[in-house]
This record gives structure tokens, sequence and C-alpha cells, in this order.
């Protein structure tokens, strides 16, 4: 791949750093094309040129990577940048057009609806996988190996006292419990809250928090007292420094895998990931290409960076609604 054309954020830095390959997604690797890659009439996505702004999640982040590259297989002419700023930070900037695409760990909110209908943005969303929020902790943490719904509320919940392992069970060490998590624009913490605590957002706030998963998985990684939470795919790729604790919602414990996140056993903390797009993002061809290569290669990106695919009537769906969407705008 030609160097700069497609530009990760900082964390690719951190990812090249820890050794992470997220199933392929860093710069540098080679990209499979997708299987099925449809172009616009007219349109030869050798020939384009130009820029497709992305940012948002980081959940989503290594999935979006991931589909860049294969599509500069196709397209080298276009410059993909790709960006973090957490879901929340990353509506800020969609809702003010700064950007083509938005990656999101949850779906939009009514006053992120808002101000993008002030700003005169209009979009459309698409389902593009399945995710399992993993409750992680330090391999040197051989006695935690389960957590009751209840348990991870109090651990989480505001102005929850300083917590010590002892706290959970009178048998485990009397260390203080060193939390990690992602930061208020995320949109696994907003996901997180409202499925543990009762109410999106509500959450102590005496804990290590980042909008990089990378940065989570290095904190919990080095601190043996140590719990956070993110996405899965960041710990399928780091589970030999790591390791996933079980939930228990009230059916018994359940750890996160491919198969609990894909038949929903695995709750209350199973959710689906979205990417968006601006109508006036579509009017580029650059960004009608990107979005059509994008929706054909999803299953497989989702699949190789550590996922759950969406199932085949969405994964068509998506496509049929993006293929009316353009006839619609097109002359």
């Amino acid at each position: 791949m030609s160097p700069g054309l497609v530009r990760l954020s900082w964390a690719v830095v951190v990812i090249l750093a820890l050794g992470l390959g997220l199933g392929g997604s860093t710069a540098g690797q080679e990209a499979t094309p997708a299987a099925i890659a449809p172009s616009t009439p007219g349109i030869d996505p050798a020939s384009l040129g130009g820029r497709v702004v992305a940012d948002g999640s980081s959940t989503v982040w290594p999935i979006t990577v991931e589909v860049a590259e294969r599509f500069a297989t196709v397209a080298s002419g276009v410059q993909i940048d790709v960006e973090i700023s957490g879901t929340g930070g990353g509506f800020e900037r969609f809702c003010a057009g700064e950007t083509d695409v938005q990656n999101a760990s949850r779906p939009i909110e009514p006053d992120e609806e808002a101000a993008c209908a002030a700003a005169g943005v209009t979009y459309h969303a698409f389902e593009i996988g399945f995710d399992g929020i993993t409750v992680v902790v330090n391999p040197e943490n051989d006695y935690l190996d389960c957590l009751t719904v209840d348990q991870l509320r109090q651990l989480w919940e505001p102005d929850s006292p300083e917590r010590v392992w002892s706290d959970l069970n009178p048998d485990w060490p009397n260390e203080v419990i060193d939390l990690y998590g992602p930061g208020a624009a995320s949109g696994t913490f907003d996901y997180f809250t409202e499925a543990i605590v009762g109410e999106a957002g509500a959450s102590r706030t005496d804990y290590t928090p980042s909008e990089n998963d990378l940065v989570l998985v290095e904190g919990v990684a080095s601190d043996p007292h140590a719990l956070g939470y993110f996405g899965y795919a960041y710990y399928a790729e780091t589970q030999d420094r790591l390791r996933a604790v079980a939930i228990d919602a009230g059916a018994g414990c359940v750890v996160p895998t491919l198969e609990t996140i894909g038949d929903r056993s695995y709750e209350p903390l199973s959710r689906p990931l979205f990417v968006y797009v601006s109508d006036a993002g579509l009017t580029r061809p650059e960004v009608q290409e990107f979005m059509r290569y994008y929706l054909a290669s999803a299953n497989d990106a989702v699949t190789a960076v550590g996922y759950v695919p969406i199932d085949d009537s969405i994964y068509a769906a998506n496509q049929t609604e993006l293929d009316q969407i353009l006839d619609d705008q097109l002359p």
C-alpha cells in the first residue's frame, strides 16, 4: 500500500508499540480485497482521488481501518483518514459537517439528532456487526472468574466508595481495585453504564479513562490489581496479556466469545455496531465508492478484526438501501 493513502489516528502508534494486529488492520499489512466490490455505473474506482474522513468509536475503528486498507487496493488514489474521538466526540464532528463517516458503538442520541438537524446534516445509518463489551482483569488475578451484574454496578455506580477485592469476597486480597474504562465521549461508556448502572453516563469518576481502548488494554495488562472494560476484539487480540471475566445476568456465568455474543447469551453487554454516512459526503464519488465497498466487505472485515458479523438479511438490506439512496440522488 502506498504510504499516506490510509491515514490512521495516533492510536495506530499504540498498536504498533504493543504489537497488536487486530485481525490484520494495522498499516503496512497486506489487505485482502472484498469478494464483492460493486461500483457506481460510470465510475472507475482506480481513477478516483479525493479524501474520505471517518471518526468516532474506537470499537468500530479497526473495522473501518480494515475496510479502508482493502479499499486502497482498488482505489489507491483516495486518501482515507480514520480517527478516534469516541462515539460522542465523533458525532459532534459529524453533525458539524466535519466528517463523512461516523463510527458508532451505539445509535445516535436525540440531542445529537437535534445538532445534526440544526446544522442541516442529514445521514443514513447501517448496522455492520455485533460486539460484546468485555470485562477484563490482569492474568495475575487468579481468583476472579465471574461477576454478577449487581457486583459490576456496585463497582461502577456514581459515588461508589473505593473498593478492594476483599469487598467482593473476603477470601480475596485486601488490595484496591484499580479501574480502567472508556471516557465519557465513548459509546462503550454510554452502553455499559446504561446496561449495568441503569442510566447512560452514570458512572464513578475516580478511574483511569480513555477513548482509546488500546490505552485501557495496556493499563490492565500492566496492573495486577486492575479491572477494566472495552470492546471484544481488543480482548481477543490480547488474551495472552489479559483474562476475560464471565458475567452473570441471572442465568449463570457466561464468558464472552464469538458464539455467546452472536447468540446474544452474553447479556447484558452484547450490542450492535454502526456506521453513519452523511448525504453531503455521498454527493462525492470517492465517498459513494467507499461506502459501497464498506457495506459489500463488512462481514469479511468484521470477522477479520474479531467481531460478530450481521445476519445475511441485514447485510443484503444494507447494500440495497445504499443503492436506492444513490439512485435517488444521482442524475
